[in-house]
């Protein structure tokens, strides 16, 4: 199940803790390495981590808690440490053949082409992933149902970005992304039929930028 950015957070705290003292750091010693505002909150982040399968404990013991899925923190610290060479190699080598070009107005006479079109014109040196589109909530930027977009990591946007973002509460979503007053973010669909979400920016983590959309006919 994916991480908040705060979860992930007292995630990673906690794995480091153990790992230079040997023993799980207090309730408070969390809150206060991670400024949060009340131990409830630490409570609410470490049950919904032990919900989410990320870490262990044994109530019958203090300061017990035992990290048992490090696959968020080994996926960031390979991120920091560059980009999937498999993912470089796949860029690379996947070329299609160019042909021509094709007039979307008048027709044009068709010259053939020795040209071929690499994924890497889309992606360049990037660390990109893919998502597949469900849902109709795009569908005037013309991301449709089925879509497969394809995404820049990166955790910060600019106003008007269409970014895969992760709200506090657990869910993923695909919007575009606007600043608002009083550190509030608003997350629009490109469907006038659907509402807009409005979030506390820290309730909000940015996965990616959508850079590209491929479709399947």
């Amino acid at each position: 199940m994916p991480l908040t950015k705060r979860q992930f957070q007292v995630l990673f705290f906690l794995d480091r803790f153990v790992q230079e003292k040997g023993y799980c750091p207090s309730f408070d010693e969390i809150g206060k390495s991670l400024h949060l505002s009340s131990l409830a909150t630490v409570h609410k982040h470490i049950n919904t981590l032990e919900r989410k399968g990320f870490i262990r404990r044994d109530y019958n013991r203090s300061r017990s808690i035992e990290v048992v899925n490090r696959e968020p923190l080994d996926q960031a610290a390979k991120a920091k440490r560059g980009a999937d060479p498999v993912q470089a190699r796949v860029t690379r080598d996947l070329q299609l053949p160019l042909l021509g070009r094709i007039a979307a107005g008048r027709p044009l006479e068709a010259v053939p082409s020795n040209e071929s079109l690499s994924l890497k014109e889309f992606v360049g040196s990037k660390s990109v992933f893919v998502l597949q589109v469900k849902g109709s909530s795009m569908v005037e930027d013309h991301i449709c149902d089925g879509d497969f977009v394809v995404v820049e990591k990166t955790q910060s946007a600019e106003n008007g970005d269409t970014v895969v973002a992760l709200i506090d509460n657990g869910e993923a979503t695909l919007k575009k992304f606007y600043r608002e007053k009083n550190d509030y973010v608003r997350l629009q669909p490109a469907n006038a039929e659907m509402q807009p979400i409005v979030v506390k920016a820290k309730d909000l983590t940015i996965q990616g930028r959508v850079i590209a959309v491929l479709r399947k006919y």
